[in-house]
């Protein structure tokens, strides 16, 4: 008698289940099963200040200054892309405060804000450039430049927009960011000439190092979260309010920078570099500035970005291959020479980082 195989359960290829999330997921339930505490938690403290500060100098060293310099030649495009990043996103996160406390909760929304500060993503905004076949020069560039400006404008803005709420920022705050952030980034800048071929040797290994920082990261801070008992304070019901949020943030800036950029005059390919780089949001760059600013509440000052990235994945990987299909749109490409159709990918991108 033959035994008919069992069925296999497949996720379906337009849902990208992002393995990283998952491993995020796995580290937030460590956390609060066995969170650090005594001296576990001053050894994970400086452990992650340590892994903040060589996420960054691997930031700075894989930076390419020439194609930063190239970029500067489509000025508008990565102008446009900043605006929705630093203009745009942050003005819905203040206009959400309305929603405070009725609907949305202090405590997330200090959170929620953080996240239309953070700059945009590189990786997955690429891959996505790549799949919708839109400028994927020009995804590169915007997205470096995102990335380095963030650096400096994200804690100004937190400065300014969250001031001396949860976020707790003052001058030490500041202090931390130049030598956590900045100084690290910058020397990854100066010495890039020397270690570039030994990271591109690597890439694999330090993509793991990014990772695995990340996550120490995200264990220490939602170990001072449960310490600190901040998780009382959320329930299901503000958590189904703060993804709904989410959902409409979402749905307004993939629309403004789609239609914005026909209303600026850019062509097809242009537009979905500007979508996709201008509508999301990094998670890489994002944990290690709020385990800085937010301390001990950074647990619930990420939990809004990282269900913002999970969802932006999800809708973008649909966008993505919808637009690739698209072969009737009669609007100038924005790209010189000819174009040529790429491979398809089946699977979605596992970016580096968590991005």
């Amino acid at each position: 008698m033959n035994r008919r195989p069992s069925p296999r359960i497949r996720i379906p290829s337009w849902l990208p289940v992002d393995p990283y999330i998952l491993a995020l997921i796995g580290t937030v339930a460590l956390a609060a099963l066995l969170p650090a505490s005594g001296t576990v938690a001053d050894v994970a403290g400086g452990a992650s200040t340590g892994a903040v500060a060589l996420l960054f100098f691997l930031y700075g060293a894989r930076l390419s200054t020439r194609e930063m310099v190239d970029g500067l030649k489509h000025w508008r495009l990565h102008l446009t892309v900043l605006a929705c990043t630093f203009l745009l996103f942050p003005l819905l996160g203040l206009a959400a405060r309305g929603l405070v406390p009725f609907a949305l909760a202090p405590e997330l929304y200090s959170g929620l804000l953080f996240l239309c500060l953070v700059p945009s993503t590189v990786q997955s905004s690429i891959a996505f450039t790549s799949i919708a076949r839109g400028n994927v020069a020009a995804a590169i560039c915007a997205g470096s430049f995102s990335s380095l400006v963030g650096i400096v404008i994200t804690p100004l803005l937190a400065a300014l927009l969250i001031g001396g709420g949860t976020a707790g920022f003052s001058a030490d705050s500041l202090l931390k960011i130049v030598a956590q952030l900045l100084l690290p980034f910058l020397a990854g800048q100066l010495l890039r000439r020397w270690i570039v071929g030994f990271l591109t040797r690597h890439r694999t290994l330090l993509g793991l190092v990014d990772r695995g920082s990340v996550l120490l990261v995200v264990y220490t801070a939602f170990s001072q979260g449960m310490a600190a008992g901040v998780w009382h304070q959320v329930t299901p019901a503000r958590l189904a309010v703060l993804l709904g949020v989410e959902v409409v943030l979402l749905a307004v800036m993939l629309s403004l920078s789609w239609y914005g950029g026909k209303r600026l005059g850019f062509g097809r390919a242009d537009r979905i570099a500007i979508q996709f780089a201008g509508s999301k949001k990094s998670l890489a760059a994002g944990l290690p500035m709020a385990s800085v600013l937010f301390g001990a509440q950074a647990s619930l000052a990420v939990l809004p970005l990282m269900l913002f990235h999970q969802m932006q994945l999800m809708v973008c990987a649909v966008i993505a291959k919808r637009r690739g299909r698209d072969t009737g749109s009669s609007e100038p490409s924005g790209l010189p020479g000819p174009r040529k159709r790429p491979a398809p990918i089946r699977t979605p991108v596992s970016t580096s980082a968590g991005e």
